[in-house]
């Protein structure tokens, strides 16, 4: 499960010469998605619990944290785990070309990884998609509905996903058992919102149902199938800190 990652350099080698430069004209960036896939049973994980923590303080990143559940039979089960985390990590496995799942990782918007708590990579990773951005399509949110201009960089789903600001848990057992951890951007539900082909589209977002289940706030996701790039996403505040 804590499987060694090889240095990124093929991997940013590959993006600096995949990615075309933002024009002039081109609309703000979206901010580059970073998810965690950490669990409450991993002692490894903490230290990239908290370098997510200080991510999220950073208006050009959005920073998610995916709690798996591979973890909970030695001994905790993790009180945020979700098997939909447990397969977005694993869908991940099959595109970056890794042979398994492991914690801590971070996946940063959905072509780059790196051992979660290795914070020059980590840094590293967001500054060069950040310098060479991918076109994405044009993305608007309001009144409660998200809309896509036409665009053609492929067949996309749509990710809805609702996370609590933080929490802070206590370990009663396996390897991190006594300690109190805290968690930022905890993802509670995975949700497909739809599907988006290149058209110009509307969808409603339901901010009604996840503001009645507490959630601090939902990421959009805007995800193209064949590679699982994240081409542009955005952040919908639902609750004040």
């Amino acid at each position: 499960m804590k499987d060694p990652v090889t240095p990124l350099a093929a991997a940013l080698l590959w993006a600096a010469a995949s990615f075309c430069p933002q024009s002039a004209e081109a609309a703000p960036p979206a901010p580059v998605v970073v998810e965690l896939f950490t669990s409450q049973g991993c002692d490894s994980c903490p230290p990239a619990d908290r370098l997510l923590g200080e991510l999220a303080t950073r208006d050009d990143v959005l920073p998610l944290s995916f709690h798996v559940t591979y973890w909970d039979r030695l001994g905790w089960p993790d009180t945020f785990g979700l098997e939909a985390s447990t397969r977005r990590q694993g869908d991940y496995a099959d595109s970056l070309g890794r042979r398994g799942v492991y914690t801590p990782q971070m996946v940063i918007g959905g072509r780059l990884d790196a051992v979660g708590s290795q914070r020059r990579r980590v840094l590293e990773a967001i500054e060069l998609l950040q310098s060479h951005p991918e076109p994405g399509p044009a993305l608007a949110i309001e009144d409660g509905e998200l809309r896509l201009a036409a665009g053609d960089q492929g067949a996309c789903t749509l990710w809805l996903i609702g996370f609590d600001r933080a929490h802070d848990v206590t370990i009663e057992r396996g390897e991190n058992r006594g300690r109190t951890l805290r968690y930022h951007n905890v993802v509670r539900e995975i949700e497909r919102l739809g599907r988006w082909a290149g058209a110009a589209s509307t969808f409603e977002l339901p901010l009604a149902r996840y503001a009645a289940a507490g959630r601090a706030g939902l990421a959009v996701v805007v995800q193209r199938d064949a590679d699982r790039a994240i081409l542009t996403a955005a952040r919908i505040d639902l609750a004040a800190d």
